[in-house]
Order: structure tokens, then C-alpha cells, then sequence
């Protein structure tokens, strides 16, 4: 065994024994779409006194975590997002509706003094400004309803809500006040209470002016009459303030948490709300692990069937790198979501094409070698991984620019799935050029492996590579049929969303979109009909069996959504809401601009690196093929009228980047072939290069849709969509990776002054050692 395969072997043991220990001992952070609970996105607003910047935003973060903390909820998030946002993520919390009413509240309390009724004793509906004289001329004079509805006249505020200490429901059951508000004041607005109370005793016991108003949002909530039993300027001291209003125990609570969580420096709205129950999760994170258990065994069993010995360890490595990905996302304290939890699986079957390459060159290199060394195994396996290791980088790196944009340009659930997505790219290689490297080279050095080609899978010429030898197929004799077809299946995409039009989720629109389970079987038409007799004639409704109901509205407030429960269960018995998303009109706009803005900067970044990395030619070859898989996605789910929403996207990004990591192996082994004859044309490289890395594609592609058929069967509802975006993507990408990306390059490169032929000081010929001369590109 060689220093360096030592090298790998215990630095793969290293970070293997690290990974089990963490992934036994730590637990992962579950997203609320798995663990069920409310996710909430809070829009700060500019206020008269105050603008909605990232000081006011910072301070809102802090009263909002008072409040969530009074709550009791488990294990809550508040950060802020961007310059004016808030997300609140509340763990457990299936209904949200009292959780946003106490959390978008401004509660701005204020204390005044009664200055009597107005004259014409009627309520005004809004507050009446009147300007004082001498140093009050900033203050104001207020006409408010009391808590009887009556009208009272009220000075300007001489102590605000920020001067509470504390706050606390309490229950006189002795003396039959019921619920009341007790409230501690600070050493400076005690000072002021006191004054305050003491000018209020003034005045005779019968008088309004005896009376100090307490005003929450400009409504007043009490205004209790200083006790006969204090003095005139006497007051009453800190501690012994009690706000009555006839409180029922969760009106008390509720006023005692606001006033005591303190004022919001800025008014907030509720522009996303999304609700899972906890039954949902659990059956995502169930269906995916069947789903990932399948599909990652059935992959294991192909690549082993086709590369034997070799296979089998490099389907180790892929346990391996499964314990190392998992670890890595828990140790990063990564929330794992549902689509996280889809990109995680995903990445299982994308971790074997590194390994598929690196075992299709060591073939090629093993039939070159065999009879001319007496390790012919050994130097193969060592040749396949270094040529191969530039196809590897290059095709990752473009995945971790779409994994980039997810997290950039994405939100909530969307940005986990990024986040998975690169650390299964990252680890995959890690996998696959280290560890299964050294399983494999160690193997190599058996005598046993060594003998025999059939064990181990690499003296096996493969039934692809020898159909193609046997037929050796003229391709791209005439590419303009190739790019005809494209075109027309482009059109027809295109056709598609013209005639069909696009059914964009409530995250590009805004709107609301519930999902409900009902004790009986409900039909989709009664469903209709029990809707529009409650007043919902233009929700949507679909089913996704017979006792699971989706309704799709406008921006509805807690009352219609209560209506449509009680609708659905007048049908189908108990109704259970198990999902429920709000997205606000300009959220959604904004959402939709994010989403165009992605998929620029995703076609800008893919051209630029491969430009870099490959001839102008080839980057813009593959990008075509990218966009023309992008529009085929679009186009069928056009057709399918499935929804085009976050997870679609997700899903959209991801055929990005697996679409040009298919481009970019071909042009790899284009760009090989054409260095090693300088002058030549094109075209036989082209050729020799396709037919060499189809071994690659198939097998690649195969271990890519086991994992993705084993999600769609299995994955359940909230899957079923983004594996089938993957699976056509994956299957189109593969197509337009070699009939579309490779006659767009032929073309352009006929174009050229030079006919498509190579200089000569374009590229260097390959290094001594890299590679064996090519035949004029028929076999392969």
C-alpha cells in the first residue's frame, strides 16, 4: 500500500469515526415543516414617530422574543430578515391565530389624565387633536370612547407603557373583582404615576376629572377613579395599580403579556404565515426514509452489479459519506426541512457519479494498459481518478452555484434545501476521492483482485461500451436534425404555457392555501359546493385523496378560515387543518422577482465559469442546453397544470445544475481528445468524446433515478412534485447534454474562420502519463 492510500485511509477513518460520534450523540434540528409547529414573517411599517430601519427592526426583534418568551413556546426563533423584516418560527404551535395577534400588536399604553366629557357628549370616531399652550404646545388633547363606549376627554399622555416593570394577571375571587392587571412601575414613571394620581384626587370624588384614562392602541381599557381614600397630591405609589375592565383569565394574560413585553417601536404585519401540523411531519420524515433506504439500496445494488468488487466498495463509501452528511448538517446546526430533507436523499444518488466516472476512465485506462505493465490494475485505478478528477470539480462547482442561489435568492424551507444540497456536493467528493479511492486501491493490491478482472470490475469492458464498440454509431453527421428536434420540443413547451398558462403557488400570487384531512371521503365537487353555499365561490379546490381536501383563497382572515373548517366538516365529518400558508400580495411579488432574478444570475454565473474553464463555444452550447431544459420543465408542468411554487424552484435550480454537469463531462472529454491533435476538426473528438462518456451517463443517471422514483412513489404529497420536476429534468438534461449541447458547439466552431479546427497554441497537448493517443474517434 502506497504512503498516499495510507494517507487517504486514515484521514477517511478520521472523519468517519468523528461523523458516528456526533451522529450518535447529537440530534438533528428539525424544520417546522417536519416537527410541525408556525412560521411567521413579520413586516416592520413606517410610523409617524419612528422608521422602519434596521435600529427600529432590531429593537422590535427584542420585544417580540419578551413576548414569545412569556408564551411559553419551546425552543422559539425571532431574527430579523433583511432590513425590515421579522421571522418567528414557533415550534408545536398549530394555531397561530392568538400567537400573531399578540405578536402584531403595537401595544403602545399610554396614562392620562380626564379632563371630562365633551360637550355634545357623542364618541368621535377618531381621535381629536387640540394644540396646548406654553411648554405643552407639543401635547395633545384626545376624544376617545371609554370602555362603556361613552366619549371622554383626555389630556396629553404624562406616562407611556416603556415605564412598566411588570405586569401579571391576577384573580380576586374574596372580594368578586375577577381578573385584573397589576401593574410595577420604574423609579422615574413611578415618580410619575404618583404625580399623576395625586393631581386626579384634586378633584371631587363624583368629578371625571378624578379619573386617569389607561389607553391601549388608542382605545381606552380603564379608567378607574382615584380612591376617595388619596389625598390631593398624595398619589398613589408603585405597586399597588390594578386595570379593571372586567377581564376574562386569557384577556388578563394577554393584556399582562403585552404590557409587560413592551411597545413594538414599529406597527407589523403578518405577510407570511405558514402552519404544519405535527402528524404531516411525521409522515414526510417517515416517507422520505423509505424513500432514501430504497432508493439509496437499489443504487447500491446497480453499481455493484456493474462494477463488482469495486462497486460494492464504492457503495460503502456511500454509506460513509451518508453518515459523514448527516453529521456535517447536524454538527452546523443546519435546520433540516422537508425539501432539505429531499435534497439530502437527492445528493445519495448524485455521490455516485463521481464514482462512475473515476471507474469508467480506470476501464478505458485498464484496456490500454493490459499486457504492457505488470500492475495493470493498480496504474488503471490511480489514471481513472486523476483524469477524472477535473470532470469532478468542474461539474460540482456548477451545483454549488445553483446550492449558491437557493440559499441567496431563496426563502425559508428553500434555503435549506441549498444549504443540503452543498454539503452533499461537498461530501460527495470527499466520498468518492478519498474514501472510496482507498477501499479501491487497497483492493488493488490483492493478488486475488488482481487476477481476475471479472471480481473487480474494472477489466470488464461494460455491455454499454461494448454495444457501441460493436456499432460504433456516426453521430452528428447531421447535428441540425438533432437541433430540430429540440426546437420543436421547445415550441411545445412554449405552447404550453401560452394555451395552459402557468399555476403559480401562493408564494409568487399571494393568498392563502389550506390543507385539511376529513374523517369521511369528500368529492371534490361537493367540496365546491359546500364552499360557495359558505361564501367561498372562488376558492380553489383539489384533492389529493379521498379524505385529504386543498383550498386555495385570497388573503382570508381567521373567521373565513374557520368558516371553510366548518363547511368541509358539515361533508366530511372531523376536519383536521394539517397545512396552512399566507403569503401577503407584495411578499409574493417579491418572491416572483427573486425567482426571475435567480434563474438570470444562475444562466449569467453557469456562462461566465464555464467560459473560464472551457472555449466560449462550448459554455454557450451548454448553457443553450441548460435554458432548453429549464423551458421543457416549465412547459410540462404547464401542461400537467402542477404547481410552480418555492419547491419547484428548488427543484428548477437543482436541473440547472445537474443539466450542465452533464455538458460539462462531455466537453471535458472533448476538450481531451481535440488537445491531442492540434489542427484537427472537431467533430472526431466530439464524437469519440460522446460515445466514451455514455458508460458514464447511464450508470450515473440510473443511480440518480432510483432515489428519485423511490421518492416519487413513496415520498408522499409534499414530495410528489419536486421528483417529478427531477425526473424530467434529469431525463431531458441527459438527452440535451449530447443532442443539443454538442451539435450547438459543432455549429458555432463551423462558423469560425478556422472551419472548428483547433490552433495549435490554443491548448497545450496533455502531459506525459495523461491519457493514451486517440484513434480516429470510431471506437471507444
Amino acid at each position: 500500500m502506497t504512503r498516499a492510500t495510507t494517507v487517504r485511509a486514515v484521514l477517511a477513518a478520521v472523519v468517519l469515526l468523528v461523523s458516528l460520534f456526533v451522529t450518535l450523540t447529537m440530534s438533528p434540528r428539525l424544520g417546522l415543516d417536519l416537527q410541525g409547529g408556525t412560521r411567521l414573517v413579520l413586516q416592520a411599517k413606517d410610523s409617524p414617530t419612528a422608521k422602519a430601519d434596521r435600529e427600529s427592526t432590531d429593537r422590535t426583534v427584542e420585544v417580540l422574543r419578551q413576548r414569545i418568551d412569556a408564551l411559553g413556546v419551546a425552543e422559539p426563533t425571532v431574527t430579523r430578515s433583511g432590513e425590515d423584516r421579522v421571522l418567528v418560527e414557533l415550534p408545536d404551535v398549530t394555531d397561530p391565530r392568538e400567537a400573531a395577534e399578540v405578536l402584531g400588536r403595537t401595544a403602545q399604553l399610554t396614562f392620562h389624565p380626564v379632563l371630562g366629557v365633551p360637550d355634545d357628549a357623542a364618541p368621535d370616531p377618531k381621535p381629536e387633536s387640540k394644540p396646548k399652550s406654553g411648554s405643552e404646545s407639543e401635547s395633545a388633547e384626545l376624544v376617545l370612547p371609554d370602555e362603556s363606549g361613552g366619549p371622554l376627554r383626555l389630556g396629553a399622555p404624562d406616562l407611556s407603557g416603556a415605564g412598566v416593570e411588570d405586569a401579571r394577571a391576577e384573580f380576586d375571587g374574596q372580594r368578586g373583582a375577577g381578573w385584573s392587571v397589576s401593574l410595577d412601575f420604574r423609579d422615574d414613571a413611578s415618580r410619575d404615576w404618583t404625580r399623576l394620581t395625586g393631581e386626579a384626587a384634586c378633584h371631587p370624588p363624583q368629578d371625571e376629572r378624578r379619573r386617569v384614562a389607561i389607553v391601549l392602541d388608542e382605545k381606552v381599557i380603564s379608567s378607574p377613579r382615584v380612591s376617595p381614600s388619596v389625598t390631593c397630591g398624595a398619589g398613589l405609589p408603585s405597586g399597588t395599580t390594578q386595570i379593571t375592565g372586567s377581564f376574562s383569565a386569557d384577556e388578563a394574560k394577554n393584556l399582562a403579556l403585552l404590557i409587560k413585553g413592551g411597545a413594538l417601536p414599529v406597527p407589523v404585519e403578518v405577510v407570511e404565515q405558514r402552519t404544519v401540523g405535527p402528524t404531516l411531519g411525521a409522515e414526510a420524515i417517515s416517507a422520505s426514509a423509505r424513500a432514501a433506504v430504497i432508493g439509496a439500496g437499489l443504487t447500491a445494488l446497480f453499481i455493484t452489479f456493474v462494477y463488482r468488487l469495486f462497486g460494492g466498495l464504492a457503495a460503502l463509501a456511500l454509506a460513509g459519506y451518508t453518515v459523514i452528511s448527516y453529521a456535517a448538517l447536524v454538527a452546523l446546526g443546519v435546520t433540516l426541512t422537508l425539501p432539505g430533507l429531499a435534497g439530502f436523499v437527492l445528493a445519495i444518488g448524485m455521490a455516485v457519479d463521481a464514482n462512475v466516472l473515476a471507474f469508467e476512465r480506470a476501464r478505458e485506462e485498464y484496456a490500454s494498459r493490459s499486457g504492457r505493465t505488470s500492475r495493470p490494475l493498480r496504474s488503471a485505478l490511480a489514471a481513472g481518478f486523476r483524469n477524472a478528477r477535473t470532470a469532478v470539480v468542474d461539474s460540482n462547482v456548477t451545483t454549488l452555484l445553483a446550492a449558491g442561489l437557493l440559499f441567496g435568492l431563496g426563502s425559508g424551507p428553500v434555503k435549506g434545501f441549498g444549504v443540503t444540497l452543498a454539503i452533499g456536493v461537498l461530501v460527495s467528493m470527499f466520498s468518492a476521492l478519498v474514501i472510496a479511492r482507498a477501499l479501491t486501491e487497497m483492493a488493488a493490491g490483492s493478488r486475488f483482485v488482481t487476477d481476475f478482472p471479472g471480481v473487480n470490475g474494472i477489466g470488464l469492458r461494460g455491455r454499454v461500451r461494448t454495444y457501441l464498440t460493436r456499432r460504433a454509431p456516426q453521430l452528428f453527421r447531421r447535428s441540425r436534425r438533432w437541433l430540430g428536434v429540440s426546437t420543436v420540443v421547445v415550441a411545445l413547451a412554449v405552447l404550453g404555457v401560452t394555451l395552459r398558462g402557468l399555476n403559480l403557488g401562493v408564494e409568487f400570487t399571494g393568498g392563502r392555501l389550506m390543507e385539511y384531512t376529513t374523517s369521511r371521503p369528500v368529492g371534490i365537487d361537493t367540496a365546491r359546493t359546500a364552499l360557495a353555499d359558505a361564501g367561498f365561490a372562488d376558492a380553489e379546490v383539489t384533492t389529493a385523496g379521498e379524505r385529504e381536501l386543498s383550498v386555495r383563497t385570497g388573503d382570508t382572515g381567521e373567521r373565513a378560515e374557520a368558516a371553510i373548517r366548518n363547511a368541509l366538516s358539515a361533508e366530511g365529518g372531523a376536519t383536521t387543518k394539517v397545512r396552512d400558508d399566507l403569503i401577503g400580495p407584495s411578499l409574493g411579488d417579491e418572491l416572483r422577482r427573486h425567482a426571475f432574478i435567480a434563474l438570470g444570475i444562475a444562466v449569467g454565473a453557469q456562462l461566465l465559469y464555464l467560459a473560464v474553464r472551457f472555449r466560449w463555444s462550448f459554455a454557450v452550447a451548454s448553457v443553450t442546453a441548460m435554458v432548453h431544459d429549464v423551458v421543457i420543465l416549465v412547459g410540462v408542468f404547464a401542461w400537467l397544470g402542477r404547481p410552480i411554487d418555492g419547491i419547484f424552484l428548488a427543484a428548477l435550480l437543482t436541473v440547472i445544475g445537474y443539466s450542465v454537469n452533464d455538458s460539462v463531462v462531455v466537453f471535458d472529454r472533448v476538450r481531451e481528445l481535440w488537445a491531442r491533435r492540434p489542427g484537427g476538426p472537431l467533430l472526431p473528438a466530439a464524437r469519440a468524446a460522446v460515445l466514451q462518456t455514455v458508460p458514464r451517463t447511464v450508470n450515473t443517471g440510473m443511480g440518480a433515478l432510483f432515489i428519485l422514483t423511490a421518492l416519487a412513489v413513496l415520498g408522499g404529497d409534499s414530495l410528489r412534485d419536486f421528483a417529478l420536476a427531477l425526473l424530467i429534468g434529469i431525463c431531458v438534461g441527459t438527452y440535451s447534454s449530447v443532442f443539443t449541447a454538442v451539435p450547438v458547439a459543432l455549429e458555432m466552431e463551423s462558423r469560425r474562420k478556422d472551419g472548428g479546427h483547433l490552433g495549435r497554441r490554443q491548448w497545450q497537448r496533455p502531459k506525459p502519463g495523461r491519457g493514451r493517443p486517440a484513434d480516429n474517434g470510431a471506437r471507444v
